[in-house]
């Protein structure tokens, strides 16, 4: 049986605890300078019972069942602002402050800051809380829309601890990874990582006609 009182319930659930290291030590308790590491792993699935959680760990052979590689898809892989996608989402342009005026919903609030961005700036982003109970904390966020002129923002996910009107935070821009989006939104078509000329299902499952179209120009 183990426990701690630095895990906590809130803890588990607000994910701080996710695929954390573990080793598994064999200790002389009288003498614990002699010790042998029995085994070394992560924490995999957590499942929440009526008194306890029980979580699974994973052996180092976990590793190699994860994809190693690029996928050829027609949307960018890169990560928005990554070493590979190359841009400065620190830059004002995609970076704003704010804080919650008014909770909608668990996961949804209008927020003061963001009058000079025009609405789905912020979708797909990321907010950061500078302040209150979710304090340095990021999540994603959902949708981005202006209502009156007040921004309304969705989370992808309601945070664990609740948030509270005057909580402060730094949000940044989204990309849904299109190469429209890549051009038009951040003038980075050249740092592209997408394959947006492939072919698609459609050109796949296309079988041959006598009315032309097959005559080997371009699709």
């Amino acid at each position: 049986m183990l426990t701690s009182e630095r895990i906590t319930e809130t803890d588990i659930l607000d994910g701080r605890w996710d695929n954390a290291a573990v080793e598994v030590w064999r200790v002389n308790w009288a003498d614990t300078g002699q010790r042998v590491l029995m085994r070394r792993g992560a924490i995999g699935q957590i499942r929440r019972g009526r008194l306890a959680f029980v979580a699974e760990v994973r052996s180092l052979a976990h590793v190699l069942g994860q994809t190693v590689g690029r996928t050829f898809q027609a949307t960018c892989d890169a990560a928005l602002g990554d070493a590979r996608c190359g841009v400065d989402i620190e830059n004002p342009a995609f970076r704003g402050t704010g804080a919650v005026i008014d909770l909608l919903r668990d996961r949804a609030f209008t927020a003061s800051g963001l009058g000079g961005f025009a609405s789905g700036w912020f979708t797909f982003g990321t907010l950061e809380w500078t302040s209150g109970a979710n304090a340095g904390r990021r999540t994603e966020v959902l949708g981005h829309d202006v209502s009156d002129g007040m921004a309304v923002l969705t989370l992808l996910e309601a945070p664990v601890r609740s948030i509270a009107e005057s909580d402060a935070f730094i949000i940044r821009a989204g990309c849904d990874k299109r190469l429209e989006t890549c051009g038009a939104k951040f003038a980075n078509t050249a740092s592209f990582r997408g394959f947006p000329h492939i072919p698609g299902q459609d050109a796949v499952l296309r079988y041959a006609t006598k009315d032309g179209g097959h005559e080997g120009s371009v699709l």
